[in-house]
């Protein structure tokens, strides 16, 4: 017998099995929308799910995030001054890391379906943090420029894997929560990078080096360990042993499996790909995350130098982020529990969009003083924007290689808009930079009538589908697409 043979012969008595279970989790309806009410046994799957595998993802894009942002940081701890950066170079260096974020999409797509996950993020982290700490070396533009393009090649491992390990892991109707989890440490990072940076500000001049010296010196460090954490402890499929799974809960990692329509397979399946390329939904979400992320890159990069611009101090403009991670914090909280309680992605991001939209409003309209501050913080709304543009992607697209498709192009829009973002700042238009607040304001209404194409879509393709579209009874044995699998249902 063959080995292809051999893996369908396992693949289909391990369906049988599963369908001789009584699993007991099923969904039900409560106060007019879907639910789950989950089996005590499935509880305590996944309850060994998260604490195997959440702290540490948690930590992954709190670190990343921090990271990425420590550049904004650094620009109120002496970096401009001691390297001889204008605000345009400033800019550019904002956008040069989505330059390597961009080109590691290629190579990440490829290698991400032939390593084991944990292996080559663990890897990459080394590299990473390595490189973040050589950046406290640079003595000039040149030098940034190239740590930073090279930062944003390792940091884009990130994402594509974390996504792909949370629709391995977890149900259709569950991922936004997990999903969500991943901005909220990003929320998180933006309050405690903050703290830190402005703790680390008292190191000025301390054995010659300056303050922003040390933020790269210490976080990069910090990097580097969590690299060999990943290397050994991070479960990277759904069997992994670091679950402790019995017989019984393999059979309902199996079930869970089926729900997401997920099926782990290193073969890259072309068919996939002029599936994706066909549909409308695959142009509008690429889209959404475009758009949004003009505005993200604008506010990564420079919102304490927007924030110093109103009239705040060097520490205060720094210690003002933390207000700024907070509102990330009940924005992203809000649209977890609105996505949740009404079982609706798209009607949810439309409603984020107005609040970003709202944000860059203010900074547009309101001349200059602290009341600019809450424009700063609603911008805040385009995180919650891209969690529910991926949340459409896990919820609604089914084939492994297509999936992948989908995540890393939805990322080269990412790299795109954030590359773009910050080189609207011009300092000749400072300190309102209207040319830039009004063309992150158009892309919010392009992103407004995205979602409501998605919606449109989804919702027609359903009704399409026949009265047999039961959630739950997916095929993942044969790695189906969406549209192959007649049971698939979608979620708006």
């Amino acid at each position: 017998m063959s080995s292809l043979q051999k893996e369908t012969s396992y693949d289909e008595d391990v369906k049988a099995k599963v369908e001789e279970v009584d699993l007991e989790s099923k969904q039900i309806i409560k106060h007019g929308h879907v639910a789950f009410e989950y089996s005590p046994a499935e509880k305590q799957l996944k309850r060994k799910i998260d604490i195997a595998f959440l702290p540490l993802i948690v930590f992954i894009l709190f670190i990343q995030f921090v990271d990425k942002t420590a550049l904004n940081n650094a620009n109120m701890l002496g970096v401009k001054k001691d390297t001889g950066l204008d605000t345009d170079k400033f800019g550019w260096l904002g956008a040069l890391f989505y330059i390597g974020y961009l080109a590691g999409q290629v190579p990440n797509n490829f290698l991400v379906q032939r390593l084991p996950i944990s292996k080559y993020m663990g890897v990459v982290l080394l590299l990473w943090g390595t490189t973040f700490m050589a950046t406290a070396a640079a003595k000039s533009f040149p030098g940034l420029a190239v740590s930073r393009v090279v930062l944003g090649l390792f940091e884009a491992t990130t994402y594509p894997c974390v996504f792909i390990l949370i629709s391995m892991f977890y149900r259709r109707h569950e991922q936004v929560f997990y999903i969500s989890y991943m901005f909220l440490a990003n929320a998180c990072a933006v309050m405690v990078g903050a703290l830190i940076a402005f703790a680390i500000g008292g190191l000025q001049g301390v054995n010659g080096l300056s303050a922003w010296q040390y933020l790269y010196l210490i976080w990069g460090s910090v990097t580097f360990f969590l690299g060999i954490l990943f290397f050994v402890f991070l479960p990277d499929r759904p069997e992994s042993r670091w679950f402790k799974l019995t017989e019984d809960e393999k059979l309902i990692v199996a079930e869970r499996l089926k729900d997401n329509g997920q099926k782990e397979n290193t073969t890259f399946n072309k068919a996939h790909i002029h599936e994706a390329l066909r549909e409308g939904r695959y142009y509008a979400i690429c889209a959404i995350s475009f758009f949004c992320n003009l505005q993200n890159g604008c506010t990564t990069t420079f919102s304490t130098q927007i924030i110093n611009e109103m009239g705040f101090s060097t520490l205060q403009s720094i210690l003002l982020n933390i207000a700024n991670g907070a509102t990330g914090v009940l924005l992203i909280s809000i649209t977890m529990f609105a996505s949740r309680r009404y079982n609706e992605i798209c009607y949810v991001g439309m409603g984020m969009v107005v609040v970003a939209f709202l944000g860059v409003l203010l900074l547009t309209v309101i001349p200059s003083g602290p009341v600019r501050l809450l424009g700063i913080f609603l911008t805040y709304g385009v995180t919650p924007v891209y969690i529910l543009a991926q949340t459409l992607i896990n919820n609604n697209v089914k084939g492994f290689s297509k999936k992948a498709f989908y995540t890393s192009s939805q990322l080269v829009s990412y790299s795109l808009g954030n590359f773009l973002g910050p080189l609207f700042i011009q300092a000749n238009t400072a300190p309102r930079y209207l040319p830039a607040m009004i063309t992150y304001d158009i892309a919010n209404v392009i992103q407004l009538f995205a979602f409501i194409y998605i919606r449109w879509s989804l919702v027609r393709d359903q009704r399409r589908r026949s009265n047999t579209a039961i959630p739950g009874q997916h095929d993942s044995i044969n790695d189906l697409t969406d549209k192959e699998d007649l049971t698939f249902a979608y979620r708006q």
